[in-house]
């Protein structure tokens, strides 16, 4: 997957030659970004901890681009790391994060300290070196149980989990330090957003590619209640063209919290669905499970405020996604 020309055109002229800080760019949507700032001619310093990722893909980003990319390891939670990483950035995009609303409810503490703590680090960073934005990478998850569907940034918060805690204190942090410093701050809530790369071998990781690799492998995938839950499934690419958009729109600065999703809301078993006829397997039915704690019934964007300020609209239809995510997964299994 790839940005498309048109995006490429039009976000090229507010990237190349920019240096610009990933936190977390070793990450799944992390290192789809820097993919595509790369391919907008941006210098990317990328910081990550690796401790919810590996360097195999962004390893070969440095390689075939040894003068525009450069990787630090380190935590966003480490002011040293921090601000060696964002020295001479003008834009720093913080997607750095312990993922995961399961994960969180484990460990909770780890949870608020790397996602709300080091979002504050980030922002103090940011100030030192003199950076003039930041794009946090926030969660629908902050919504909660609200039945009003689709979701709209107007609604009250009401976090269910220590990881959508964490989330909406880092915008609140973003919102004070643009009202408080002048630093230009945008939050974004990504719903459900899934692609090729994202792994599939954790005990946390996302549905999307547990489904897909259970599915290749012939195995039913397990469905945590009746199925009935529905998500706004958003293509990786979509998201990094939202978050490019949130990088260089003039519209946006002043600690803003939009929506990145497609409008389209598919329930867990649809979805599974859509996998098997993807993978092959038709035949493959989920088997089912008790609903996990803070998982929310339902969460459909609202994208009307991003394609207000940011111009975005999202390009990728869901069953071309999963099918390309698909194949990039059936690839990997194939190189095991």
């Amino acid at each position: 997957m790839r940005l498309q020309a048109e995006a490429v055109n039009r976000l090229r002229p507010a990237y190349e030659g920019r240096r610009v800080l990933v936190t977390g760019g070793a990450g799944f949507i992390g290192g789809h970004l820097c993919d595509a700032l790369v391919s907008l001619g941006a210098t990317v310093t990328v910081l990550d901890d690796l401790s919810n990722s590996t360097l195999e893909h962004l390893a070969g980003l440095v390689e075939l681009e040894p003068e525009r990319v450069r990787f630090t390891q380190g935590s966003v939670l480490d002011d040293d790391a921090l601000i060696e990483a964002a020295d001479g950035a003008s834009i720093i995009f913080h997607l750095a994060a312990l993922g995961s609303v399961p994960r969180s409810i484990d460990y909770p503490q780890r949870a608020w300290s790397v996602n709300a703590t080091g979002t504050i680090r980030v922002l103090e960073a940011a100030r030192t070196v003199r950076a003039s934005r930041i794009v946090f990478a926030s969660s629908s998850s902050v919504y909660g149980e609200d039945p009003r569907q689709p979701r709209i940034e107007t609604m009250t918060p009401a976090p269910l989990s220590p990881y959508a805690a964490s989330k909406l204190a880092g915008e609140t942090a973003l919102s004070v330090w643009a009202r408080c410093y002048g630093l230009e701050t945008v939050s974004l809530r990504y719903f459900n957003v899934f692609g090729p790369r994202q792994p599939a071998d954790s005990a946390y990781a996302a549905v999307v590619p547990v489904f897909a690799k259970k599915m290749l492998l012939g195995e039913a995938p397990v469905i945590f209640g009746d199925g009935s839950a529905s998500r706004d499934f958003t293509c990786v690419d979509d998201a990094v063209l939202g978050t490019l958009l949130a990088g260089s729109s003039s519209s946006v600065g002043k600690g803003e919290v939009i929506n990145l999703g497609t409008g389209r809301s598919t329930s867990v078993r649809d979805l599974a669905s859509i996998i098997a006829k993807a993978a092959g397997v038709p035949h493959i039915v989920p088997t089912f499970e008790p609903a996990r704690k803070g998982d929310v019934p339902h969460a459909l964007a609202d994208t009307s405020l991003a394609k207000r300020l940011l111009g975005y609209e999202p390009a990728w239809r869901l069953e071309d996604a999963v099918e390309e995510a698909v194949r990039w997964y059936r690839a990997a299994l194939a190189r095991i």
